[in-house]
């Protein structure tokens, strides 16, 4: 499968030629979703509704968001707070038309890291505000390691809302967490996907036990895609780099997932 920036009938048509499904499709218009201007978020919400029709008419079922509003500096309670009024329609159309929203815990830029969604304290408000198995996660479990959330832990809470899965990894940086903690470096990363104390990685060359949670995906019934996300400095910059990052990638993935 593979995860498409918009479905349409041209991009349908490749991907049924090269005989690929469409693993999730990204929204867009996402941070005027979180505006402080009503006027934009009702156009961003008739923007996205129309998205959904459409791609479910394609036959693509699930809707990849990252919740980063347009004001980065707005706190995260305030953005939950608008993301509480402005959701619950989104979800009903995406009831309608079967389509699953999957949020991704990317917490956002530096120095605010703005995003709604990305810990579990989030997720159970948002969950609790709406029950609808069509509002849930794109479990990514890069982004728990480098924010210290337990990922296992997350996928026996929250297992039930993982809508889908990226495959993507992070390596803890030992030497560079002594030297700036959690923080970002000061004087910049020394490596690309990174901010210093860690860096995103492929799967198998990270902290993440992909037999562990293979299994408890098995056992949580997710059919959906373990899609890979290519973000890790030593595969990256030209083609047979990223081709190679893939195919690592993939290999190791196939040895836990059917």
């Amino acid at each position: 499968m593979l995860d498409v920036s918009k479905l349409n009938p041209e991009v349908k048509q490749v991907c049924d030629t090269a005989g690929i499904g469409i693993g999730s499709v990204d929204a867009a218009k996402t941070a005027e979703l979180l505006s402080k201007d009503e006027a934009r978020r009702e156009a961003a919400v008739e923007s996205v509704k129309k998205q959904m029709t459409d791609m479910s008419a394609l036959g693509a079922k699930v809707m990849f968001m990252c919740l980063v509003p347009e004001d980065h500096t707005m706190p995260r309670k305030e953005s939950f707070a608008i993301w509480k009024d402005t959701f619950p329609e989104l979800v009903r159309h995406a009831e309608r038309e079967g389509v699953y929203m999957a949020i991704e815990g990317w917490p956002g830029p530096a120095p605010h890291y703005p995003t709604i969604g990305c810990t579990p304290e989030m997720w159970r408000a948002m969950f609790e505000a709406i029950p609808s198995k069509h509002f849930g996660l794109n479990y990514d479990p890069s982004h728990m390691v480098r924010l210290g959330i337990d990922y296992l832990r997350a996928l026996t809470e929250f297992g039930e809302r993982i809508n889908h899965c990226h495959g993507k990894d992070t390596e803890i940086l030992h030497d560079e967490l002594y030297e700036c903690g959690v923080l970002p470096a000061t004087f910049g990363a020394k490596y690309g996907f990174s901010e210093g104390s860690w860096r995103y990685t492929i799967p198998g060359h990270g902290a993440v036990e992909w037999s562990r949670v293979a299994v408890r995906l098995d056992r949580l019934g997710y059919q959906g895609a373990v899609s890979i996300e290519l973000e890790d400095h030593r595969f990256w910059g030209t083609l047979e780099k990223e081709r190679e990052g893939i195919v690592k990638a993939a290999e190791h993935l196939a040895l836990y997932f059917k």
